[in-house]
């Protein structure tokens, strides 16, 4: 089963593939509704990198256990006439609690300039998911997907490395 976003957001490309890479800033994605902790003495990493696998634990507004989580990282490159495609890619699998019923967690995140303007970005989210609860889970997974959704529109702005002064 499939959960798909498309958004155009207010950040250039560069800015929103560091973003997916900041365990930080994909917290914030979930926040206040979901929160992320590390499950390792040493913390999350300050960025993402291909080949990592951090186990997490996930909880509803920090206080209810949702399970625990791993999340395996991987990134790839594709070039295309509107330019090139960085892919980001989770997949790891639930570990413990309501979603360790599924058997496949596949998430990916393309980022891409907007055709036409190179300061805004292309963001397409795939999730796949799959196993014995899979159709189950889905509406609550879309729901969620849909708050992800408006985080990530109204987060983008704020991922500028270098704002733009006011005059």
């Amino acid at each position: 089963m499939r959960i798909l976003l498309k958004l155009e957001i207010d950040c250039d490309p560069d800015a929103a593939w560091r973003a997916v890479h900041s365990p930080r800033a994909v917290a914030e994605l979930y926040g206040p509704m979901l929160q992320l902790s590390p499950l390792v003495p040493d913390g999350l990493p300050t960025a993402w990198e291909p080949g990592d696998d951090v186990p997490v634990s996930l909880s509803a507004l920090g206080v209810v256990p949702m399970g625990r989580q791993l999340i395996h990282m991987s990134e790839r490159f594709v070039d295309e006439p509107a330019g090139r495609v960085r892919i980001f890619r989770d997949s790891g699998i639930p570990l413990t609690g309501p979603l360790a019923s599924l058997d496949v967690w596949d998430h990916q995140m393309a980022i891409s300039p907007v055709p036409g303007h190179p300061d805004r970005t292309l963001w397409r989210d795939r999730l796949v998911i799959g196993g014995p609860t899979a159709l189950a889970l889905w509406p609550l997974l879309w729901a969620t997907w849909q708050w992800r959704g408006a985080r990530i529109s109204a987060l983008a702005p704020t991922w500028a490395h270098d704002p733009e002064s006011v005059d």
